[in-house]
């Protein structure tokens, strides 16, 4: 049995009973924590402090901004989400993979993330770094066995490999080399975007364009989706860099004023802060006119592109 195709009629019309956009989504998010805590409960028993390491930071909350995009993207396509759980775990999985080792003293070298000690802070840098691993290794696996992705093995290839070119050399992963590589240096709005649509931004993209790749949606959907998840990812870094200067360490749950601190470029600094916020404003505005081309309902996906550059931590 395939997945199911992308449907080819745009919807329209709402019913009367369905939810808001910010509804859905706070559904979806309440809805996925139960699918993340179950894949977690799948891992089994594992040595030492290792599962206890992975739950920590895994299940710790936070905006889960990249399931509701997969749940979003699934919804305008016309894909039923409860097919696309394994998806949105996996990315956020990996998620939870980079944070804990962003966090390490050889990376950010930071201690508290969502308002509590950082993993390595509880659990001591080996075992943070290991969790990081398994939790990578845990997310592959959920693909590898998810039973809707499994009933196309061509899809299913498909999504694997974004996924994992998303947080590999050429993305995520690279993304954190030029990073650190810009520390105490000045680098031009170009290579600052560069390094964000790699570092954050391939991660919120994949997020976007897995579920056409599973729906073997045409080409022009998963071109819309793929624009769509590259301004949303991009816009979502500019608007974290604006909080670091602008809102307290309660809003972000993380000490404020962090690029500065460690003499990193950062959009403010780079662009300024007014032009900054103008940046972002114009890539919600893109992702927004890239949703004509879909043929679903898009309303979640709008509203989580200005929920990237609305929210407040």
């Amino acid at each position: 049995m395939n997945p199911p195709q992308a449907t080819s009629s745009r919807v329209t019309e709402t019913a009367p009973d369905t939810p808001s956009p910010s509804d859905q989504a706070a559904l979806w998010r309440q809805r996925f924590e139960s699918e993340l805590e179950q894949r977690l409960r799948e891992t089994g028993d594992t040595p030492g402090d290792l599962l206890e390491s992975m739950r920590y930071s895994a299940l710790a909350g936070g905006k889960r901004m990249r399931p509701l995009l997969v749940y979003g993207a699934g919804q305008a396509l016309g894909i039923d989400v409860d097919e696309l759980h394994g998806i949105a775990a996996a990315i956020e999985l990996i998620h939870a993979y980079s944070l804990i080792h962003d966090d390490l003293p050889a990376m950010d070298d930071d201690d508290i993330r969502r308002g509590r000690p950082t993993n390595h802070r509880v659990y001591g840098q080996s075992t943070a770094i290991l969790a990081g691993d398994a939790l990578q290794a845990l997310a592959f696996e959920v693909l590898a066995n998810d039973a809707n992705l499994s009933q196309n093995p061509a899809a299913q290839v498909r999504v694997i490999g974004a996924v994992a070119h998303a947080c590999g050399a050429a993305g995520m992963a690279g993304g954190q080399v030029l990073d650190l590589a810009a520390i105490d240096k000045t680098i031009d709005a170009t290579a600052l975007e560069t390094m964000h649509r790699l570092k954050t931004g391939a991660l919120i993209r994949v997020s976007a364009t897995a579920p056409a790749l599973y729906a073997l949606a045409p080409a022009d959907q998963a071109s819309a989706l793929s624009d769509y998840g590259a301004c949303v990812g991009l816009a979502f870094q500019i608007h974290d860099d604006v909080l670091d200067v602008t809102a307290s360490s309660q809003q972000t749950g993380k000490p404020s004023q962090g690029d500065a601190a460690r003499n990193k470029p950062a959009f403010p600094s780079v662009l300024g802060l007014e032009r900054s916020r103008e940046r972002a404003s114009e890539l919600v505005e893109k992702a927004t006119r890239s949703l004509s081309e879909l043929p679903g309902d898009t309303r979640a996906l709008a509203w989580l592109a200005g929920y990237a550059i609305r929210r407040e931590g």
